[in-house]
């Protein structure tokens, strides 16, 4: 499907879209452009969260190409533009990972390398960050620099339930007995977004959270709703395997972890405890932030920046005390 534009979200000027096909069953939705400044600091690849989708990220895309950047981004398989696997389409489902490492070995390999400069820096949110980090510990990273919004190193006790060793028992089971394709419980076709703003665990902004909405509402194709037993129990095997204490001491480049100090999705002491192990890892929390960073308030977003800035593109200087500006 072509970008979709509404008043509040214009598709920035300039954008060159189209699809990737990674086997005979998958496409992938991309898009990409070039700064709008008359200087190139390099390309940020902005990798997207669960249940995500390009038009989301439209002024994220503005900010980076401000700053002299290229841009390239893209839908994960199962959501946004790009193919589903089920008949349900609402349905938030993978059976395992690396089918995302494959996602985006493919997208670097056929639009970023061919298009777009280096150096190449990424930009991840939740479980975009989570597959970065796993991609860079597995020797497969292809990027100088990362800056992870809210990386989903593990998921919060508030979205599980229970603990993670229960429920990957839980979930494993129901995959067994041919539920992998179900909704988890309580699950349903309703994306977050489209659940009203009181109560929300992902915004304090009223407006941007809105115009997400008003996206989706446009848009119905690009939205899912809960995950499927399978994605659980992948997303619970990936984040284990993570987690393991040497898998972090595997990761070689400079990763800039920024978390929200009011998440209620992820867990920000996983996130704390990985960048400890990490030989060129760093982590910083914006007070009173929730989960979805860059869809925050201004004052939430200007912090997130400021750490950016000072991190990309590896100038000598040092990190801004978030905290100390919330």
């Amino acid at each position: 499907m072509e970008l979709i534009s509404l008043y509040k979200n214009p598709i920035p000027e300039g954008a060159h879209s189209g699809y990737i096909r990674i086997d005979d069953r998958v496409y992938l939705r991309y898009a990409r452009w070039a700064p709008t400044t008359n200087y190139v600091r390099g390309t940020v690849v902005l990798v997207q969260g669960r249940s995500e989708y390009i038009e989301k990220y439209f002024e994220t895309v503005s900010d980076l190409r401000r700053r002299g950047f290229w841009v390239a981004t893209f839908d994960w398989r199962g959501q946004g533009g790009s193919s589903r696997d089920l008949e349900n389409r609402n349905k938030g489902h993978i059976w395992d990972f690396g089918q995302y490492d494959a996602d985006l070995h493919k997208f670097m390999t056929q639009v970023v390398f061919p298009d777009c400069p280096a150096p190449y820096y990424a930009l991840g949110h939740s479980m975009g960050g989570h597959n970065l980090i796993r991609n860079a510990g597995m020797g497969l990273c292809q990027f100088d620099r990362m800056v992870l919004s809210a990386p989903m190193l593990r998921m919060s006790r508030e979205v599980i339930g229970l603990p993670h060793e229960v429920v990957t028992v839980a979930a494993t089971f129901a995959s067994w007995c041919g539920m992998g394709e179900s909704y988890v419980k309580n699950g349903s076709d309703q994306n977050l977004n489209l659940r009203g703003f009181k109560g929300n665990k992902l915004t304090r902004d009223k407006e941007r959270f809105d115009r997400n909405r008003q996206i989706l509402e446009a848009a119905t194709k690009l939205s899912i709703g809960s995950p499927t037993y399978a994605w659980l129990l992948a997303a619970l095997r990936s984040t284990s395997m993570v987690m393991q204490p040497a898998f972090a001491s595997g990761v070689k480049i400079p990763i800039l972890m920024i978390g929200a100090g009011s998440d209620r999705i992820v867990s920000n002491f996983a996130t704390r405890e990985f960048a400890e192990r990490m030989k060129n890892g760093s982590n910083v929390i914006i007070p009173n932030a929730r989960h979805e960073i860059l869809q925050e308030v201004d004052t939430v977003r200007d912090q997130f920046w400021a750490g950016f800035d000072a991190f990309i593109p590896g100038e000598d200087r040092a990190l801004i005390d978030l905290a100390k500006t919330g």
